[in-house]
């Protein structure tokens, strides 16, 4: 179950109180044990929520759950975002990495709901009027003791968008839509390593896809893009001003320690170059990872990432994956990729090359800025997988859009592409002057040479290359 809490105090909280009362197929109930202004009195549920109205701001709630009765799970905050940013729709956890200025203790941070905050952004995109943005903000305010994760979701940002009919049901419709999340999309205190293979896992990983972000600004446009364009979800934001506030990593461990454990992840982007925070990060146990990370790493299982990121390189350096899922780290074959061929391959097509890589690995190492595939490529070893003659006949097949036959040698040790191709010294030999006729032949045009006819095949000579295709195990 998902209480929402609507206060009073906030015209456009109230309003999407108002909204959501319209939208869903709500029961009105009475609890005379609470005061009206505490969430008491008049009351509303509906399938999966309940609905409690408060006379307080929300940021002066400690912990509002005790008021409902239906034992939430989770908590959402509906409330407006003030600012200069016009036409805004967002949401963030709670929580404050220094002071406690607007509500919460200091130096003190709310059970995050990552996988809820990212299904709401989601919502929110689709359901924002024209005109809106979307995005995160930083951790940013309190409450911070509330019992059960938490998650404010807000119209901003000034009177206009507050009484805006059409925003606040967008809000509402995003809110309503986090019915049936369970516990694995909330996260909360729990150890690093709790969760449910639903949270966008293997079953075979039950790390959550949860990362903490440090750096940036406010409004943490890039902790927006991990949490709308990848598999990733984001938990507390310490924003460039909050770790300024919250003064030097070292002397605030216990802080920044939170932010992981309150998020229940395992990874950090740090959005600038903060190496003393980085090292607290490693000492505390857990790994500051790139954007670029995050985005090649995608759904892929974390365990198989870590054997991966052993055996061939790190994601930061060129490993890639590819097509072919293995969800055991242990099920995979190494090998060297066929350096020779591929090179030809990706010299002839290199889009079509990479394609026929990517088609059959589970992961393979790059150069060139992750552009062009070399080194070592993992296969999946499960019995109807691809493996490393499927990868040589791909490359093959790129080969034959420049050669006149390609075939796999009867040894099997390599593969033989033959072309009959223009010979400039053939055509010397016949007297052809160098310059366009030599061009002319090349591109298969007869020419004129001495009122003689000189004819392509007359000066073209046959030529095979050979790619070696040494296709043993690495250990």
């Amino acid at each position: 179950m998902i209480a929402i809490v609507v206060s009073r105090a906030d015209s456009a909280s109230a309003h999407i109180g108002e909204r959501l009362l319209a939208v869903g197929d709500w029961e009105a109930r009475e609890d005379d044990s609470l005061p009206d202004g505490e969430g008491g009195e008049t009351y509303y549920r509906t399938e999966g929520f309940e609905l409690r109205e408060f006379d307080d701001l929300h940021i002066r709630l400690s912990d509002p759950v005790a008021a409902f009765d239906c034992d939430p799970a989770f908590l959402a905050f509906v409330s407006r975002h003030s600012g200069e940013t016009g036409k805004l729709l967002t949401a963030h956890v709670t929580g404050n990495f220094g002071g406690a200025e607007y509500g919460g203790d200091p130096e003190s941070l709310a059970r995050a709901a990552p996988g809820a905050e990212k299904r709401v952004v989601e919502a929110l995109a689709a359901h924002a009027p024209d005109g809106y943005e979307v995005g995160i903000e930083c951790t940013h305010h309190g409450p911070t003791a509330v019992s059960v994760p938490s998650l404010f979701v807000e119209l901003g940002s000034d009177e206009p968008q507050w009484t805006d009919a059409e925003a606040a049901e967008a809000v509402a419709r995003a809110v309503l839509d986090l019915r049936g999340t369970g516990a694995d999309l909330l996260g909360g205190s729990g150890g690093s390593n709790a969760g449910t293979a639903s949270d966008g896992r293997s079953d075979t990983d039950d790390r959550p896809r949860h990362v903490v972000g440090f750096d940036g600004g406010h409004y943490a446009p890039r902790f927006t893009r991990i949490a709308r364009e990848t598999e990733w979800a984001v938990g507390h934001v310490g924003a460039d001003w909050a770790l300024a506030d919250m003064g030097a990593p070292a002397s605030n461990r216990d802080v920044i320690d939170a932010a992981f454990t309150r998020s229940r992840a395992e990874h950090a982007v740090i959005d600038g170059d903060r190496p003393d925070l980085a090292a607290v990060v490693d000492d505390l146990g857990y790994r500051v990872v790139s954007e670029t990370w995050v985005r090649e790493v995608g759904d892929a299982p974390l365990p198989l990432v870590d054997r991966l990121e052993t055996a061939i390189g790190p994601v930061d350096e060129g490993l890639r994956f590819g097509a072919v899922d293995a969800s055991d780290p242990t099920a995979v074959d190494l090998r060297e990729l066929p350096g020779d061929l591929l090179a030809r391959a990706q010299g002839l097509d290199a889009a079509a090359a990479r394609e026929a890589v990517e088609r059959v690995a589970v992961a393979f190492d790059t150069e060139q800025g992750g552009t062009r595939a070399a080194g070592r490529v993992a296969f999946a070893t499960a019995p109807e997988a691809p493996g490393y003659a499927d990868l040589v006949e791909g490359l093959a097949a790129v080969l034959e859009t420049g050669y006149d036959a390609v075939e796999v040698d009867a040894d099997g040790n390599a593969v033989a592409a033959r072309e009959t191709a223009f010979d400039p010294s053939l055509a010397a030999e016949r007297g052809v002057p160098e310059g366009p006729a030599f061009g002319r032949l090349a591109d298969g045009e007869s020419v004129e040479v001495d009122g003689e006819t000189v004819e392509p095949a007359d000066v073209s000579r046959a030529r095979t290359d050979r790619f070696p295709i040494d296709g043993a195990a690495l250990d």
